[in-house]
């Protein structure tokens, strides 16, 4: 693990009372078809979305695999504590906590959450990770992107059933390359 530089323990919580396990989410934007990139870039334009996403993860910790670090210019995003998940040993990105391991990126992200007073851990990407989180996530906050473009990333296959889900937002489409969409959450059933 690896991260010169990276302010992710701010806001220590003091007090004697036992902090819950942050939730692990997951954050994604889904087309119909499944797609949710090409050529490690999204394949639509969605201005509330992203919006969205920044409200919805800011001050916590995010989880993204090493494509996914490039996908957003191979910089931190602001106001969250960045973990890079790779295989590769000699990766060191500066401004983020790279780890090498699956189980290992979660817990240093629920160890910072604990840390920082964060409710949740958020996932937001890639294929494989989203793969290996959606068996151990709480929560889902999925845009469902209302087309089918091209795309050689896909969010893994899922028992919706398994989900209680709420509608928060809806858009209409505002040209080719801004499909309608809604943005659910869905919180797994106990």
């Amino acid at each position: 693990m690896s991260g010169a530089g990276v302010e992710c323990a701010s806001g220590a919580r003091s007090g004697s009372a036992p902090l819950e396990t942050p939730r692990l989410v997951l954050v994604a934007a889904v087309a119909r078809n499944g797609v949710i990139g090409r050529g490690n870039t999204l394949p639509w334009r969605l201005p509330g979305d992203l919006r969205f996403f920044k409200r919805t993860t800011m001050g916590k910790p995010v989880v993204m695999g090493r494509r996914t670090w490039e996908s957003i210019g191979a910089k931190p995003l602001p106001g969250r504590c960045n973990i890079v998940l790779t295989r590769d040993t000699g990766f060191a990105p500066e401004g983020a906590i790279v780890c090498h391991g699956f189980l290992g990126a979660i817990a240093e992200a629920r160890s910072v959450a604990a840390r920082t007073g964060a409710p949740e851990v958020c996932v937001i990407g890639g294929e494989s990770l989203f793969a290996e989180a959606l068996r151990m996530a709480d929560r889902l906050y999925l845009t469902e992107v209302l087309a089918e473009p091209a795309g050689d990333v896909l969010f893994p296959p899922f028992d919706r059933g398994a989900w209680m889900q709420t509608e928060l937002e809806r858009a209409d489409a505002a040209g080719p390359d801004s499909p309608a969409y809604r943005i659910l959450r869905l919180d797994r059933k106990r």
